[in-house]
């Protein structure tokens, strides 16, 4: 088990930004699978299934506009049993917009630029690292 590669699961809207940060993450060493988050909502995926069968270590979710519904959508997603134990990190294209509904977070404003890409790489490791000093905690 401990020579499993670290997956990292990334959930997004936008096909585009799935390659970006499913490449940026390779590059950083990290086993990647994607979904499309309307894939999961309209049952197309099933989230379940989808956990089950790639394991993923940490989960990227980007909340899209409608920022509330999509907000709603992460938090049934985190709360549900499969995804106990799982690292999230949130991104979303609007920081300031996000934040006037759901007030002061730590989301990642990702605008696909190289910075932005490297923090998110750099909130993965993080995330990483924090799960791995709990399960030996």
């Amino acid at each position: 088990m401990a020579d499993r590669p670290k997956i990292i699961a990334i959930l997004n809207t936008n096909q585009e930004v799935l390659d970006l940060v499913r490449e940026s993450l390779q590059q950083a060493g990290y086993a990647t699978v994607v979904a499309h988050i309307d894939d999961l909502k309209r049952g197309r995926l099933d989230m379940i299934q989808f956990v089950e069968e790639h394991k993923p270590d940490v989960i990227v979710y980007d909340v899209a506009p409608p920022y509330d519904t999509n907000w709603t959508f992460l938090r049934l997603m985190r709360n549900s049993k499969v995804m106990q134990g799982r690292a999230f990190v949130v991104t979303t294209t609007n920081k300031r917009a996000l934040e006037e509904l759901i007030g002061p977070n730590d989301v990642i404003e990702l605008l696909c630029k190289p910075y932005d890409l490297q923090q998110l790489v750099e909130a993965c490791t993080s995330a990483m690292e924090k799960q791995v000093a709990a399960k030996t905690a």
